[in-house]
């Protein structure tokens, strides 16, 4: 089998040199052999862990989340269905966070609106609403 070095899979999986240290500080990728030079030495397999993390990104799971999804690959016991549950669950997740983005949305089309009608800044409901935690701190000062 032959072996690669960090920039050659680096090149191959599309992930930069310090992603791939960061990973496997991570624990999402082993620790790999060196060689007598000290460089580090990747099988083949490495580049597919990387496109499989990248992908799993993609699709919005945590790293923390890939890693789980990595532990169930590896497991003998993993059935379709634990994977699934995970693709479930971070559905639930992004719709969640659809949700509250279009709560955000609806907010600043509404100071959007207010604004309109304002000329001067001091008046700015965007203004006026970022600014509150700051005026409330000095009425309790």
């Amino acid at each position: 089998m032959s072996t690669l070095k960090i920039g050659e899979v680096a090149k191959r999986s599309d992930v930069g040199i310090e992603t791939i240290r960061f990973y496997e500080r991570q624990g999402l990728l082993a620790e790999p052999d060196r060689r007598p030079s000290g460089f580090r030495q990747y099988d083949e397999s490495v580049v597919s862990r990387l496109q499989f993390i990248r992908n799993a990104k993609e699709l919005g799971f945590t790293l923390a989340e890939i890693k789980e999804l990595l532990g169930l690959w590896f497991d003998v016991n993993t059935k379709c269905v634990h994977v699934r549950q995970r693709a479930e669950e971070k559905i639930t997740n992004i719709e969640d966070k659809i949700r509250l983005l279009q709560k955000m949305k609806r907010s600043l089309k509404k100071i959007i609106n207010q604004c309109e009608r304002r000329d001067a800044v001091d008046e700015c409901p965007l203004w006026l609403g970022l600014d509150e935690p700051r005026k409330n701190k000095k009425a309790r000062d």
